[in-house]
Parts: structure tokens; sequence; C-alpha cells
């Protein structure tokens, strides 16, 4: 005999079997749906064009397959704390550059060593970090907060503690804004830039208390004159051993009388300032806004940069997270930005090494043209830096950039037969070095001069004869060096020139970006110019086979995957060419083109 069912009972056993096929039906669906589809080939174009020195195919395509929060979290997962790229020997051990016993003549002398040729290695070294990294962002991170505390070799005369300091920024790059600024007020470099050494009680020194509030943390209109001048006294003291070039804080020199801050009063010292100003949200708007400026629009949503802010501040000033909120935010991703920001010169230059897979034998060069385009590195015009935006694209820069690109494209030349190296190899070394000689007075002119240097240049060390004679070198001695071998493992293009020294960015795409081979070039003046540049059209378009779309796709479409040639301008390019033809000729001459287009000026 069976036991009748209470009603309760039926009743519970009716909503199980309705969750049971509620459950079932969801799975059925999710199935019939599949997985989400990543975020297509056009918005990690972007994403990465944004947060890197340009993308390349093969990185777009491993990123397409992701969503958005999974492909800003790899990003953020890769950044480093630290170079790859062997620094120059020099700045292992700190020495003092003017001695107080040195003659006129040997503090001439000194001064040349700093600031021509330390500081050409010094932009060389940075030049192949940025070239070689695997991590881009990490180097875009470093490049703003170096525009941000804007630090000029030319006034700190030190290339050992510009150095220093470029490490201190890339080491706290996408880390602790607060720990950064706590190290930034102690920098030596700094503490000459803003003459906060001389900084000392009963003769307060203003310039750091000044740019501290309004450059580096809460910017205009958001403190007194009176907030100044207490400032300033409590960072007196903050000084510098010039022997051993390290921070000293000399008790003695500081003022440990009561100050009044922002309202709030104590007997603070330069420590007890940087909590105050992270305490202020006119820190977190102000930064977070020129962090919008560099990532996501020219004009920052002032709602969203507030939103953006608080976020941040709710992570004790922790990078990443900001980061990480900005990049997946709605203005990050809408059409109406894309294209709306103009390429820098670092983003031009290495942008365009690093897209076309050029294989650099030696970045000197390129550190020159930097600076001739007008962002010298290590030497930013004044303490607000180099603007940005607009600001870059003038009558004689845009001439400038459009002689480098035109310049650029011109790379694949034929190198000469080893019979011809060989009956004029005895000669190289010379011209070599007259090249260097010009590099040198160069570097001592001011930056941004008229755009006629930069052509020379190129015309002279990177597409002229001296390149075609270190080719001819470099090809000799091909023939018995041992073929060096990147990181991951891959060996250098057979195409080109075996060289024994450098770094190959031919396998950039499969590694994140090149990586410095085992035999590295010396850091020497007398060694900066040995070949330059090299590159191969018809290999670079092997990525894209000869096909053409049927139409032509939506750019927001996740599931676009562009194929062929007109690949090729969807990855190039922010928006569509308004000059070179979609159908991009296969040959270095349409690359060129593209290259020149109006479009290739944005990102």
């Amino acid at each position: 005999m069976q036991t009748p069912i209470s009603r309760s009972h039926a009743s519970c056993f009716c909503r199980l079997l309705a969750s049971v096929a509620s459950l079932l039906l969801g799975v059925g669906v999710a199935t019939a749906q599949g997985p989400t589809p990543g975020m297509g080939f056009d918005q990690a174009r972007h994403l990465l064009n944004r947060t890197s020195f340009a993308a390349q195919t093969a990185e777009i395509d491993d990123y397409a397959q992701l969503s958005r929060e999974q492909a800003v979290d790899r990003l953020l997962s890769q950044t480093r704390r630290s170079a790859a790229y062997p620094a120059p020997t020099w700045t292992a051990k700190y020495e003092r550059v003017y001695k107080p016993d040195m003659t006129q003549e040997q503090r001439a002398q000194a001064n040349r060593r700093e600031l021509v040729e330390r500081g050409l290695e010094l932009r060389t070294w940075w030049v192949a970090e940025m070239l070689s990294t695997s991590s881009p962002l990490t180097e875009k991170m470093t490049l703003f907060w170096h525009n941000h505390f804007a630090t000029s070799q030319q006034k700190v005369r030190s290339a050992n503690l510009m150095y220093r300091q470029n490490v201190m920024l890339r080491n706290y790059a996408t880390g602790n804004f607060g720990a950064m600024l706590r190290e930034v007020s102690k920098d030596p470099a700094m503490l000459i830039y803003l003459d906060g050494a001389q900084n000392r009680k009963g003769a307060p020194n203003e310039n750091f208390a000044r740019e501290v509030m309004e450059l580096f943390t809460l910017g205009e209109g958001h403190y007194s004159e009176q907030d100044i001048k207490e400032v300033a006294r409590a960072f007196t003291g903050w000084s510098m051993d010039v022997d051993a070039g390290e921070f000293r804080f000399r008790r003695p020199a500081h003022d440990d009388g009561n100050k009044t801050v922002f309202g709030k009063e104590g007997k603070f010292n330069g420590d007890d300032i940087v909590t105050l100003l992270l305490q202020q949200p006119a820190t977190g708007e102000f930064v977070v806004s020129k962090l919008w400026r560099e990532f996501v629009s020219p004009e920052p949503d002032a709602v969203v940069v507030a939103q953006l802010a608080a976020t941040w501040r709710a992570a004790n000033y922790e990078m990443k997270p900001l980061l990480r909120a900005m990049f997946l935010s709605d203005a990050f991703w809408t059409s109406a930005n894309r294209g709306s920001l103009v390429k820098s010169p670092v983003d031009l230059v290495v942008g365009s090494l690093r897209q076309f897979r050029f294989a650099v034998e030696d970045p000197a060069p390129f550190a020159v043209i930097l600076r001739q385009l007008g962002q010298d590195l290590f030497n930013p015009p004044n303490v607000k830096g180099w603007p940005v935006g607009d600001a870059w694209l003038n009558t004689t820069t845009l001439l400038a950039r459009k002689g480098f690109l035109n310049r650029l494209f011109r790379a694949d030349e034929m190198v000469k037969s080893a019979t011809v190296v060989a009956s004029k190899s005895d000669k190289v070394d010379a011209v070599d070095m007259n090249g260097m000689n010009g590099m040198a007075s160069l570097m001592a002119q001011p930056a941004g001069t008229a755009a006629q240097s930069t052509a020379q240049l190129m015309d002279k060390d990177l597409a002229g004869v001296g390149r075609q004679r270190a080719q001819m070198r470099l090809a000799a001695r091909g023939n018995d060096a041992g073929t060096p071998v990147t990181a991951g493992g891959s060996s250098i293009d057979p195409v080109r020139p075996q060289r024994s020294e450098g770094f190959d960015l031919s396998n950039a795409s499969q590694n994140g970006g090149a990586t410095p081979v085992a035999n590295l070039p010396p850091f020497g003046v007398s060694n900066q110019l040995r070949g330059q540049y090299f590159f191969n059209a018809e290999q670079w378009f092997t990525q894209y086979p000869p096909q053409k779309l049927a139409a032509q796709p939506m750019m927001d479409d996740p599931t676009f995957a562009a194929q062929g040639d007109e690949r090729v301008w969807h990855t190039v390019l922010a928006g569509p060419p308004v000059q070179a033809s979609k159908d991009v000729p296969r040959n270095l001459a349409g690359l060129r083109t593209l290259a020149l287009d109006p479009v290739y000026q944005l990102k």
C-alpha cells in the first residue's frame, strides 16, 4: 500500500522539479550559445595601441580571443619593476661629477662626459629597453611618470642620478603612487632640479613646495601661497650627500616649528606633508585627469574622473586597480575616442620600429632623432614636462615626422657583396667615428631645432653611405659570427645579415617584444654607429595572406577579423586612411604611403 503524499510534500517536490528543469534549461541555453566570444580584432588593436608602442599582428590576434577583462588583466599581470636591457657599466657606481680641486678644463671635460657622452649612452639604453621590452605598458608608465615628475639632466648634470631616478620610477610605475611620491621627494636628482638641497631653516626655498602641489599632486587652485611657505619649511633639511649621491636628512637645517597646512597644525616634516597631500581629494582627480589624457581622450570626463579617483583612493593609491578601472571604462572603448590622441615622438619612433619589426642594430641614432622631434629623453623642456596632445603637431614637427618616416621606409636597400666589403673594411671605423662626432654635436644643440637637422641626420647616419658601410661590415662579420639567440630560443632572421651584437625585433610578436641577445653592444661613444636598422618588407607582408574582404565589416563588431590587405591598414592605423589606399600595395612603397597618411599620427 502506497503512502499518500501530503500537500506540503507535493508542493516542495514541484518546486524542486521546477528548479531542476530551470537549471537544465539554463545549461542547454549556455551550451547552445557557446562560450562568450572574445573582444575581436579591432578592440584588441585599440587596447594594445593605447597601452603599448603599437601592436603587432600576432599579438592582436592573441588578445582578440580574450574578453576585455581578461585582456586588461593580462596586460597588468605582465608589467615589470626593472629594466631587462643591461644598463651602461658606469651606472654600477656613483662618482661625484665635479670635485672641488678640478681645474676649469677638467670641469669642462666632466661636463662633456656627463651631458654628451653618458647622456647619449643613457638615452640609448632607454630606447633599447623600449624596443626590446616584453611589457611596453611598463615603459609607457615609466615615461608618463618621467614627464609627470619632470627632471632634466641639463640641470642635474649627473647621468648616474638621472639613471637612478629612472630605475625608481620604473619600480613604482604600476605600483603605489604614495610610495613613489615619498621616494621622489627624497630623490637626489629631484633635490638638485628643484633646489631642495638648498632648502634650509631660516632661508626656505619654495621651488619644490610649489611644484609638489601644483604639478605633482593637487593642481592649481587647491592650495594657498601660505601653504607653499609652510610646506617649504616642512621640507627644510632634506638634502643629499654629494659624495655618495644619496638622500641625507640634515637635522640642524630642519625647521621643526609648528606649521599650518590645509588648515591642520603640527610640527610637520616632509613625510607628513606627503601624507597630507594624499588625503586631499584633489590629488586623485588631478593625477587621474593626466592619465586620462594619456590613455583615453584629450578632454577628461569630470564625472568619470571623480569616480576613478574615488576608486583609486579606496585602493590606497595602488596603480593597477586604477588602470584596470580606466581601461575597462566605457569611455576608453567608445568609438568617439578612437584615434583621438596624437602620438608623441616616442610613440611614433619606437612604435614604428616595433610594429614593423625592424631589426635595430644600434638605437643611438633614434635617441638623437627623438631629440630632434622634440622629446629629448631625460631632458624635458621645463618642470611642467613635455606638452601632450595636439601640442605635438605643428608645421615644423609634422614635416620632421614625415621626413623621418619617409627615410625610415627606405631601409631595405640591398647589402653590397662580401667581396666589396673585404676591399673597403679598413675604412669603416674612421667613417663611423666621424658620424659619431656629428651625433655628439647634435646632442649639444637645443632640442627641437629645425626639421632639416632631422633630415640631415637620417640621410647621413641612417639612410646614407654611412649606413651602407656599416651594413657591409656586419655582413662580413656574419660569415664567422655565431647566430645570436633570443630569450625565446628563436634565431635571428636569416634574411638579414647575422650580427654578433645588438638585439632582434623579428620575434617580437611571439615574445611580447624583442629581447637582448647574448652578445650585447658595448656602451661607448666610439661604438654608437654600427648599422642602425634593417627591414624586409616582403617578409613582413607574409603575416597577411593576399585576400580581401567581401564587404567592409563593422569595426566594433566583436566577431570581426580582418583578412588580407584590408587587415594591413586595420593593424597599422587608428582609423580608415584619408590619403592612402585601403588596398595597400604589398611592397615597401605601400607601407611608406600608409605611414605617411595623417591617421598614422594618431592612436
